[in-house]
């Protein structure tokens, strides 16, 4: 490994997990993919994380909010629970916050609720932003253009989405994360063509692991998980669709990874 990397979005609490999860952390380690940032997705979640991150000092850090598709489980109580886990020193981030109109499996105007009282905890602490949109990106886009004087950093976790969304978000100076989804001849297909357009400042990779195990590696993982070693692979991926070298990449986007959550 040329040089180390980090994976912004991994769901290392979750049960596919539970066997081995040092082991996963060291694997990736070992190949210089350190450190990882474990996504909270939940109160819960987010306390599971915050507390199994604490073990690791420097290796794993994490985010605490709480996925639109849980905004359904929220309480006045849960925006100063948040508050508490963010005053930790491994918590760098509010989030996985933002909307998902593709399963709704909270009513949306709940959705837009709690992601507007997210945003303004992010505002209050001045912490980056780690988001999640789904087939709701007029609405997010709107929201977040009223809150733009909250936002001091915000990133788009898993981009999938058009040449229009993209170059909105770019001009909304928010920051972009690419997945292994860019591996995927079938459904990436026009996410390897739009990653030139992100400006490699703001450019940001993750597994989101245990999902979205890129689908053109050359040996495929057991039981079809994905883990943080497949960073590397995601790395080369981009590279090779921006017409840069992989060292480049590798550089680029563990800066400004540090530089966006403050390690």
């Amino acid at each position: 490994m040329s040089t180390s990397l980090i994976d912004i979005g991994v769901n290392l609490m979750h049960r596919s997990f539970h066997e081995d999860r040092e082991q996963v952390v060291e694997r990736a380690a070992a190949e210089g993919i350190t450190p990882l940032i474990i996504t909270g997705t939940s109160v819960r979640s987010s306390r599971e994380a915050s507390q199994y991150a604490a073990r690791y000092p420097g290796k794993l850090y994490t985010t605490a909010g709480v996925h639109p598709h849980d905004a359904k489980d929220c309480t006045p109580g849960t925006i100063q629970q948040l508050c508490a886990l963010a005053g930790q020193p491994q918590v760098v981030a509010i989030g996985e916050c933002g909307l998902d109109y593709n399963r709704d499996f909270s009513p949306r105007d709940v959705q837009r609720q709690w992601f507007g009282e997210q945003m303004k905890l992010a505002g209050e602490l001045k912490m980056p932003l780690f988001l999640h949109e789904r087939d709701a990106h007029e609405d997010f886009a709107a929201m977040l253009r009223e809150h733009n004087e909250l936002i001091d950093k915000a990133v788009v976790h898993c981009f999938t989405g058009t040449a229009q969304e993209l170059h909105m978000y770019v001009d909304m100076e928010l920051y972009i994360g690419i997945t292994g989804w860019i591996c995927d001849e079938r459904r990436g297909k026009h996410l390897r063509e739009l990653v030139r357009d992100i400006p490699l400042d703001r450019l940001m990779i993750e597994t989101d692991a245990p999902f979205l195990t890129p689908r053109n590696l050359p040996v495929k993982p057991k039981e079809g998980r994905n883990e943080p070693i497949y960073l590397a692979h995601i790395a080369a991926t981009v590279a090779e669709c921006t017409g840069r070298s992989i060292m480049e990449i590798e550089i680029a986007t563990t800066e400004t990874a540090k530089r966006f959550f403050g390690l």
